[in-house]
């Protein structure tokens, strides 16, 4: 019996899982950029914004839609209804649009007390009603017990273009300034502690508030000079960040990036990046350099906008990369979220 050689032996390389949908799929990073890229195209779109322009007659319709999956579905800040008012409307505003309209869909599992889809339900009428945007239609399913976590809600916003605004994914030019306009990690801090039970909602809450607001005051001082705007939701602000840098560099300042002290505590203790937690209240915009004190101010003057700063800049090197100048001085790639840090937070 002669013995094989060990050394001969040879094992099948390793791939990765592409036959089946990963919870990365949904995290808003990397996998589900893949994902995008492998199925709009396959629906004729090339966009990389949250929301698309329709031309009709002289104006330009706004239009987007969204799913929201969110557990818990109640949390300090808000809850799945006024959150999928606030998103929904931010991802209209994001295109420079004012939201006019909103229909809303729910997917309910058997089961579910009614006390708690009346709740849900009032808080998407409190929602809209605060923001001026009503609900004018929509659709109910029930599902079979275990065919859903409860409730799913589903929303899609209409909304026109605002004078002047033309804002979008690769609008970004060398030398534009990068506005943030507040706080980051709020939201995804605030999921994960409600969900795990670990006590850091007592001192802390969801950002979830509308900006089409802040969106219209920027626009008033900015007009087309406002080039680029995003909503740093699912993936974090890394995520949208490199999500912008298409066909140019960004460079950010890693001590102008404002981070609570709660989400910093969180994440240091946690083993996250704060730049890849969700946001549900904030936004990044690149500014024109002629114009960018002059939005920054406007946004400073409103509620949502009030702690907006400057963190950066757009160059013309390296396109498609995002860095950071660290606090140390160092300079480090911002890489989009890979996998899922957290999923169903939105």
């Amino acid at each position: 019996m002669t013995m094989s050689d060990p050394l001969a032996a040879t094992c099948p390389a390793p791939r990765a899982e592409t036959e089946r949908v990963l919870l990365g799929h949904g995290s808003g990073g990397q996998l589900m950029a893949e994902l995008l890229g492998d199925l709009t195209p396959r629906l004729g779109m090339s966009t990389l914004d949250d929301a698309a322009v329709v031309t009709v007659g002289r104006d330009e319709i706004v239009m987007s839609t969204d799913a929201f999956v969110v557990t818990p579905r109640f949390f300090p800040g808000g809850d799945i209804g006024s959150l999928a008012v606030h998103g929904t409307i931010n991802d209209i505003a994001m295109m420079g649009a004012q939201p006019i309209a909103l229909s809303l869909a729910y997917i309910v599992e058997e089961g579910l007390p009614l006390a708690e889809l009346t709740a849900v339900t009032s808080s998407v009428a409190a929602a809209a009603a605060a923001c001026g945007v009503p609900v004018v239609t929509g659709d109910t399913k029930v599902v079979g017990r275990g065919a859903a976590d409860g409730l799913y809600v589903i929303t899609t916003g209409f909304g026109v273009r605002l004078p002047n605004a033309r804002p979008s994914a690769t609008g970004g030019r060398p030398g534009d300034a990068v506005l943030l306009s507040g706080p980051i990690g709020l939201h995804g801090v605030t999921i994960l502690s409600t969900r795990e039970g670990l006590g850091f909602e007592t001192e802390i809450a969801s950002d979830s508030r509308p900006l089409h607001r802040l969106v219209r005051a920027m626009i008033d001082a900015g007009g087309p000079h406002v080039h680029a705007m995003r909503d740093p939701t699912r993936g974090g602000l890394a995520s949208a960040l490199n999500e912008l840098a298409v066909d140019v560099g960004i460079e950010v300042d890693e001590s102008a990036i404002p981070v609570p002290n709660q989400v910093a505590a969180a994440c240091e203790l946690l083993g996250l990046d704060p730049l890849h937690v969700a946001n549900e209240g904030c936004l990044v915009a690149f500014v024109a350099p002629g114009a960018a004190d002059r939005v920054l101010t406007a946004m400073r003057a409103t509620p949502e906008g009030a702690a907006a700063c400057r963190i950066g800049e757009v160059g013309a090197g390296h396109p498609g990369r995002v860095t950071m100048r660290t606090i140390v001085g160092a300079t480090r790639v911002v890489d989009m979220l890979v996998g899922e840090q957290l999923p169903r937070i939105c």
